[in-house]
């Protein structure tokens, strides 16, 4: 069964997909995506490559028979793809030469440019889940890309609250919440010439830091020639700094926000920025969705920003005097 269902409540549609429960546990002694597998090249620095147990499908099955005129159904339609960091098994983005980053954010940009030329397709989302903590079942680092054939719910509201931003301000919304993080400055963790990693003044993770580039684009294809080269250092940094917070690999959620495709003219309005969601929230503590997150949509942050934005930066100091 793969599907999606509506959700009259919040007014969403929910993947439905029993092929995933399948997925079988791999061998501690065996991985496809390394050199060697069957599964993967031979010689690859990074690689897309087709997700094995996809959530949607470019040529979904139909619905089963359930839907009448109060439960709607509609195919899962879309595209699930796994983005290979490199063919080193334990080789994390911390450890990649900032050629190797570059290479990386081609391929992102490539597939993203390649996936919204289905005009089905609606929203392209990049993103890596980091860590057991967050659901990981391959150690190999990776991370993925869904295409959705609807804008999810968040990036909906994204949207719709940076256009009613700009019908009141005329300013995009964005551009303006970053320039409100440089003038308050103790939320700022680092920042180069095209991108500034800060701690937003409402995160909802004790360590959830936003990165926005500084020129105002829409999606990363948009990025030029340098700007693509400091993405890629700014991801290598992040994750340096992570772990360097608790001298252990550092656990995130990492989703990159571009503006929804084939759905009319948006690119004034939407601002490509990347949203991390770390689970700790100390060195040995959790930081738990719980029933006030989960239930109720309404987080609490059990730690301050302004405190835990120069732990942060004293993490990054650390991360770059040891390089």
């Amino acid at each position: 069964m793969a599907e999606l269902r509506w959700h009259p409540l919040i007014q969403d549609w929910v993947m439905i997909n029993s092929n995933r429960q399948n997925r079988p546990q791999m061998p501690k002694d065996w991985c496809p995506f390394c050199p060697g597998s069957g599964k993967v090249p031979d010689d690859y620095e990074v690689l897309k490559y087709d997700n094995d147990f996809p959530a949607l499908s470019q040529n979904p099955p139909q619905p089963d028979d359930v839907a009448n005129d109060f439960f709607k159904v509609r195919p899962s339609y879309g595209k699930c793809e796994v983005i290979l960091y490199s063919p080193g098994h334990h080789t994390t983005l911390k450890e990649l030469s900032d050629e190797h980053m570059r290479k990386l954010v081609d391929l992102w940009a490539e597939r993203y440019a390649d996936i919204s030329k289905d005009e089905n397709i609606k929203y392209v989302f990049i993103f890596e889940n980091r860590g057991s903590m967050v659901g990981t079942s391959m150690p190999h680092p990776h991370g993925q890309i869904y295409g959705y054939s609807v804008i999810p719910k968040k990036l909906q509201l994204e949207l719709q609250s940076a256009q009613e931003y700009r019908k009141e301000k005329g300013n995009c919304l964005f551009c303006d919440m970053l320039k409100a993080e440089q003038d308050f400055g103790k939320r700022i963790v680092f920042e180069n010439d095209s991108f500034t990693v800060f701690l937003p003044f409402f995160t909802e993770y004790p360590y959830g830091i936003y990165v926005f580039p500084k020129r105002h684009i829409s999606h990363i294809t948009q990025m030029t020639d340098k700007e693509k080269t400091d993405f890629g250092i700014t991801l290598k940094q992040i994750v340096g700094m992570f772990d360097t917070m608790f001298d252990k690999e550092f656990p995130y959620m990492m989703c990159m926000h571009n503006a929804p495709v084939n759905s009319g003219d948006v690119e004034e309005d939407f601002h490509f920025h990347v949203e991390f969601f770390p689970p700790l929230r100390s060195a040995n503590q959790q930081k738990f969705n719980a029933s006030s997150e989960t239930g109720a949509w309404a987080h609490c942050n059990p730690r301050c920003p302004e405190e835990t934005a120069a732990e942060l930066r004293e993490a990054y100091d650390r991360y770059k005097n040891n390089l």
